[in-house]
């Protein structure tokens, strides 16, 4: 198995496509092509990640923040850590590729994952992600029908929410005549034909278009292909920012305070007050999730629990939501256990061993007065 094949199969699942434009996912160092030994995931590259890597034999690591946001100007190992990480990388033939906010807005990703260890239940988006997919509207005859809609489903097409093979189908009649120039596949050139045909419609996300596009002009029978491709507007319900669930009883505050503080090990994160005594609808966003709070506010969400709050936007929200600073790196951790889990299930028949990194990657440590150092 290549890196090339798990780097398919993750985007399989948070495409990049649906990444932040301005993000830097997939590949960062090394080659697609090297044969996996073993894999290890953290959520950040270090220097201790590299070297526990190379002692448990793995050439490929996966991580959720990518190493490279910018272009390198020069690599430089004497003074740019980054340059010291790639070098590190490039000496011991290990690849290094990241799933970064593409895993932050796919179902079963980082906020899923944050819901699920809050033993949310009714887990979905808390807002869903716009104008990413085409409505793609074939006609075929009755007769090749199933071999182009499978040629559409097997390529990604008609997926919707938790079904697939989705589509819709309407029996109509096809009409042309061909020039002196054409081959047609039923009836003669030069002789207008008509003929039953199916009018299929399928959802499908924007890039796939042409992966689909080109299976289909394998199986169908016409030399030229009548379809329509129409950009739409409405919600992508595979796809999203953030979640939202509840839990199974109200809680008060303080006991749901308690409730966080165990369910992600933590002993210190901010807060403030929200306007309900009792505590039932909860909205996560794993990392950095402002922008998710009016969302959040708007849906009834009871509490928030995020990372990076600014210190006014405790002030806007105090008395609207219980609104909780939990940390960056605790939020989004516990997404290397969904992925644990996948590709533990893809290898299991290789003789590739998954591990997450046994330390901690969190640059921010807590200081309590005893002189113990928290992280």
């Amino acid at each position: 198995m290549t890196c090339g094949e798990i780097f398919k199969y993750i985007e399989s699942w948070a495409p990049e496509e649906i990444a932040w434009n301005k993000d830097n996912v997939g590949l960062q160092v090394g080659s697609a092509e090297r044969k996996v030994k073993n894999i290890l995931l953290a959520l950040d590259l270090n220097m201790k990640v590299i070297t526990e890597a190379i002692k448990k034999d793995c050439n490929i690591i996966i991580t959720h923040h990518p190493l490279l946001f910018n272009p390198l100007r020069k690599i430089d190992t004497d003074q740019d850590n980054t340059s010291r990480l790639v070098e590190k990388l490039i000496k011991h033939d290990i690849t290094l590729f990241s799933s970064h906010t593409n895993l932050d807005f796919t179902k079963g990703g980082v906020s899923f994952e944050l819901a699920k260890a809050l033993e949310l239940k009714n887990i979905r988006f808390l807002s869903n992600l716009k104008s990413i997919q085409y409505k793609l509207i074939i006609f075929v005859p009755e007769a090749h029908i199933e071999k182009v809609a499978a040629a559409i489903f097997e390529n990604g097409g008609g997926i919707i929410g938790e079904y697939s093979n989705c589509s819709f189908r309407t029996k109509g009649e096809g009409s042309f005549k061909g020039s002196e120039k054409t081959s047609p596949s039923v009836g003669r050139k030069l002789n207008y034909e008509k003929i039953d045909e199916i009018k299929l419609e399928v959802l499908i996300d924007s890039w796939k278009l042409d992966k689909i596009l080109s299976a289909i002009r394998k199986v169908h029978p016409y030399e030229e292909i009548a379809y329509d491709v129409y950009p739409l507007v409405n919600e992508n319900i595979n796809y999203g920012i953030g979640a939202i669930g509840e839990l199974d009883k109200p809680i008060n505050q303080k006991e749901f305070l308690n409730h966080i503080s165990k369910s992600l090990s933590i002993n210190n994160f901010r807060y403030t007050d929200g306007k309900e005594k009792k505590i039932k609808t909860v909205a996560v966003c794993g990392g950095y999730g402002t922008e998710v709070i009016p969302g959040a506010v708007k849906k009834g969400a009871d509490a928030l629990i995020t990372a990076d709050i600014k210190y006014h936007t405790f002030f806007d929200y105090r008395d609207k939501i219980l609104l909780i600073d939990a940390g960056h790196y605790e939020t989004e951790i516990f997404s290397l256990d969904e992925v644990n889990k996948r590709l533990t299930t893809l290898v299991k028949t290789k003789k590739i061993k998954v591990f997450k990194y046994s330390g901690n990657t969190n640059p921010v440590i807590f200081y309590n007065k005893l002189g113990a150092k928290i992280n």
